[in-house]
C-alpha cells in the first residue's frame, strides 16, 4: 500500500511541475521576458505527454507570435511565423474545448501571424531581398487560406499577398513560381488590386503559356484576358504573332477580319492586314498567286481605310505607292515579251506601255505624300529614315522612265542627303 501511495505522489508531484512550468511560460510572457519564456515553453515541449495538450500549444503559439512581432529579439527566432503557425494548428486540431481560447483572444494569434507574414513580406519586397520576401508572402497567403478554410474570414484568397508573390518570385527570377500566383490571380478573375488594373498579369500569364509552347493554356488566356479587357490590343495582336508563326494564311485573314471589324479605328490594324495580303499576293516562289488581283485589290482596300483613319502615316502611303509602281513594273516585262512587227503587236506594246505610266502615275501622290510626312522633319527613326529614302528612289526611278530631269535631279538630290537631313 505505502509503495503505491509513492507512486502516485510521484504522479501529482510531475503534473504539479508541469503545471508550474507552463505557467511560469506564461508569467514570462506577460512580462515580455520573450526569450525566457521560449526557453520555458520548449522545455514544456519536450515533455512527450505535453505534446497532446491544447494549452501547451497555444501558449507556444503566443510566445513565438510575440518574439516573431517583436523587433529586438525577432532575429535571433529567423523561424519565429513558422513556429507559432504550428504550433496554433496544433492546437486547433487536438482542442476539445471548441478552441476557448483562441475565441477569448479573438483570434488575435492567427491575425498576428497573417499579419505579420505580410509585413515581413512588404519589409523584405522594399529592400529588395525577393526570395525572402516570396517566403513571407507564401506564409501570408497559407495563414489567410487556413483561416478560410475555417470560416473565420469570407474572403477565399489574399489577392495582394499572391500577387506579391508573383512578383517577388518573378524578380528572383523564378518564373515558374511566379506562374502560381499569378495565375490564380487571373483563374480567381479578380481584374484590380487597390484600384490598379491587372492588366499586365494577363497578359504575363497568357505570354508565359506561349512562351512554354503550352498552345492549349495560351489560347485560354488569350480568351480569358480578351473578355476581362477587351480594349486592349495586346490580345489581338498575340493571336496574329501566332498564327504567323503557324504559317496558316486562311486563319490569320479570318482573324484579321475578326479583329478589323472589333476595332474599325484602329489604324495599325488596317495597315498589317494590307500588307501581310500584299505580300502574301505577292510571292512568287510557287508562281503567281491564283487570286492575286483580288488580293491586291482587298489590300489596297484595307491600306486606304488606313489613311482614312490616319492621313499621315507614311507606312501606309508607301506601300500603296510601291503596289502601283510594281504594277507598272510588271507591265514593263509585259511590253518587252512583246516582239513582235505586226499593226496588232505594236498596238498592244502602246496600250501596255499607257498603263505602265498609268500606274507609275498613280505611285507618284501616294510617294510624294511619304515626302509630305518625312522630308520637312528633323531627325527620324531608322524605320521612317528608310520609308523616306525608298520612296525618293522610286519617285527618282518614275521620272527616269517619264524622263522628266528637274524631277529627277530633285528626288535625288533628296534622297542622297536622307542621313545628313534626317
Amino acid at each position: 500500500m505505502k509503495r503505491v501511495l509513492l507512486s502516485l505522489a510521484l504522479v501529482i508531484a510531475g503534473l504539479g511541475m508541469y503545471a508550474q512550468s507552463l505557467d511560469k511560460a506564461k508569467d514570462l510572457l506577460k512580462g515580455s521576458k520573450l526569450m525566457d519564456a521560449k526557453a520555458e515553453i520548449d522545455k514544456v515541449m519536450e515533455v512527450d505527454k505535453n505534446q497532446k495538450n491544447p494549452e501547451a500549444w497555444y501558449t507556444k503559439a503566443k510566445i513565438y507570435v510575440a518574439i516573431a512581432t517583436n523587433d529586438p529579439v525577432k532575429a535571433q527566432v529567423p523561424d519565429a511565423f513558422s513556429s507559432a503557425f504550428d504550433a496554433l494548428k496544433k492546437y486547433i486540431e487536438i482542442d476539445d474545448k471548441k478552441l476557448i481560447l483562441l475565441q477569448l483572444d479573438q483570434y488575435k494569434p492567427m491575425n498576428d501571424i497573417y499579419q505579420g507574414y505580410f509585413a515581413a513580406g512588404a519589409a523584405n519586397y522594399n529592400a529588395a531581398k525577393y526570395p525572402d520576401a516570396l517566403i513571407d508572402f507564401k506564409g501570408a497567403i497559407a495563414a489567410i487560406t487556413f483561416m478560410a478554410s475555417k470560416g473565420w474570414v469570407t474572403q477565399k484568397f489574399d489577392t495582394t499577398s499572391t500577387l506579391y508573390a508573383g512578383i517577388s518570385a518573378e524578380k528572383a527570377n523564378d518564373k515558374d513560381q511566379a506562374a502560381v500566383y499569378y495565375k490564380t490571380i487571373v483563374d480567381s478573375g479578380v481584374t484590380k488590386v487597390g484600384g490598379n488594373d491587372l492588366v499586365d498579369v494577363y497578359k504575363w500569364v497568357a505570354d508565359y503559356f506561349y512562351q512554354k509552347n503550352d498552345m492549349p493554356h495560351t489560347w485560354k488566356y488569350l480568351e480569358i484576358g480578351q473578355q476581362k479587357y477587351p480594349k486592349d490590343l495586346y490580345w489581338a495582336d498575340t493571336e496574329l504573332t501566332i498564327w504567323r508563326k503557324v504559317g496558316n494564311k486562311d486563319s490569320l485573314f479570318a482573324r484579321y477580319d475578326q479583329i478589323v471589324k472589333q476595332f474599325p479605328d484602329n489604324h495599325l490594324f488596317f495597315f498589317n492586314y494590307g500588307l501581310e495580303l500584299y505580300q502574301y499576293a505577292s510571292d512568287t516562289t510557287t508562281g503567281k498567286h491564283p487570286a492575286y488581283d483580288s488580293l491586291v485589290k482587298r489590300s489596297q482596300e484595307l491600306l486606304e481605310k488606313c489613311l482614312q483613319l490616319k492621313p499621315d502615316y507614311p507606312q501606309a502611303s508607301m506601300v500603296m505607292g510601291q503596289i502601283s509602281y510594281n504594277e507598272g513594273v510588271d507591265l514593263q516585262a509585259q511590253v518587252k515579251a512583246v516582239k513582235g512587227t505586226k499593226p496588232e503587236d505594236v498596238k498592244k506594246r502602246a496600250d501596255l506601255r499607257a498603263e505602265v505610266g498609268k500606274r507609275f502615275d498613280e505611285a507618284i501622290p501616294y510617294l510624294q505624300k511619304v515626302d509630305q510626312d518625312l522630308g520637312s522633319s528633323g531627325k527620324l527613326k531608322m524605320d521612317d529614315k528608310r520609308v523616306l529614302r525608298d520612296s525618293y528612289d522610286l519617285l527618282v526611278t518614275i521620272y527616269e522612265q517619264k524622263n522628266v530631269k528637274d524631277r529627277i535631279d530633285y528626288y535625288t538630290n533628296k534622297f542622297n542627303n536622307v542621313d545628313k537631313d534626317h
